[in-house]
């Protein structure tokens, strides 16, 4: 027989277990934000791409230019008020993000896309050229062979076909780090985590979460920031975010919202809308027009002319639609359903979105993009 000792020990095991235990639906703290300084930096360059086949620039003045430029370097200058008409090179924008904590030496990819009149990159190679970030400052060196995934043909009786897009391609590894973007990471005493979302209720779950783990280390700033009590080196810090950012949360439900692009007729409600009692009706009126014209012979010996005389009908109708009551609703799928019974195009149910949260039986902020 078992001891009371032991069932009462058994008991504490089994509500330990369960209170330290993440939920079944949790989500981890690492999805549900970042930490601050943890971000890319965007780079940008101009450069030259040559050995196209026939499809660069051209004359533009730029392209030239930046030859001129290129060619300069090796001890090549061409002689004033000549144009090289660079139909095999054309010049380009470079884009690429710099990760966080990259060091010099290491390799970015890098997007590469005309911005003259080339009509194809296809073949062709990049000159090296430099990328800089917000600042001015040259963080990596990129050249290379472009990879394009567009095909553009021109025929001589001006038939052209394009797949995708010709003026535009990557290299990939083709950037190589010069300079490290300093975060501050391994100074201070404090870190900050950021939620994707403002959410005061997810942002104490997450600070409850923290404290629980670390006691008396975490205090919400706002409802999307988080301070973290964190003193010492860069390992300590690493090894402190690794623990955070593994720990479970259970998300709140978030604000009820009807998301319609106006555009396209669009329509996304998400799970936490409600719907009140409404009677909704919903009218169809079409009117249309047959013109039929019909051609008047003038009487034998009369003179006359040959005339045409029109002839217009028009019909309105309107579909009969009854009234539907909308009951309320306790769950998406309910008001699907309801929705789906009204049977309306998309365009009629954004109107009728808009009138039930006027008559406030819509209880969700209808969002209009």
């Amino acid at each position: 027989m078992i001891q009371r000792s032991t069932l009462l020990a058994l008991l504490a095991l089994l509500l330990a277990s369960l209170g330290f235990a993440a939920p079944a639906s949790a989500e981890r703290i690492k999805d549900m934000g970042q930490f601050q300084g943890l971000r890319a930096n965007q780079l940008t360059g101009y450069g030259i791409v040559v050995g196209l086949a026939g499809t660069g620039d051209d004359s533009l003045d730029y392209s030239t230019l930046g030859m001129k430029g290129a060619v300069s370097r090796f001890g090549l200058t061409l002689p004033a008020g000549v144009n090289p008409a660079l139909k095999n090179a054309a010049a380009v924008m470079i884009t690429a993000e710099l990760p966080p904590f990259a060091k010099p030496g290491q390799r970015l990819d890098v997007t590469v896309s005309a911005i003259g009149k080339s009509k194809s990159l296809r073949g062709g190679t990049l000159v090296l050229a430099p990328l800089y970030g917000a600042d001015g400052q040259i963080y990596a060196m990129v050249q290379g062979n472009l990879v394009i995934g567009g095909l553009g043909i021109d025929s001589a009786d001006g038939s052209k076909l394009t797949v995708n897009v010709p003026s535009s391609g990557r290299i990939a590894g083709g950037a190589t780090i010069e300079r490290a973007v300093d975060t501050g990471f391994a100074t201070g005493d404090w870190l900050t985590f950021n939620l994707h979302q403002f959410d005061a209720t997810n942002a104490k779950r997450v600070t409850d979460a923290i404290n629980l783990a670390i006691p008396g280390s975490a205090s919400m700033i706002d409802g999307a920031s988080i301070a973290i009590r964190s003193a010492g080196n860069g390992d300590t810090r690493m090894r402190l975010m690794s623990q955070i950012e593994n720990l479970g949360v259970q998300r709140a439900e978030p604000p009820a919202k009807v998301i319609v692009n106006a555009r396209t007729g669009t329509v996304v409600i998400n799970g936490a809308v409600r719907v009140g009692t409404a009677a909704v009706t919903q009218g169809k009126l079409s009117v249309s027009i047959k013109e039929s014209p019909m051609v008047v012979q003038p009487a034998p010996f009369s003179r006359g002319e040959t005339a045409v005389e029109q002839s217009s009908e028009i019909e309105v109708k309107e579909d009969y639609r009854p009234v539907m009551l909308v009951k309320p609703t306790a769950s998406l799928s309910e008001l699907v359903d309801a929705i789906n019974r009204m049977g309306v195009p998309p365009g009629d149910l954004v109107a009728i979105l808009e009138a039930l949260s006027q008559a406030g039986a819509l209880t969700a902020e209808l969002v209009i993009i």
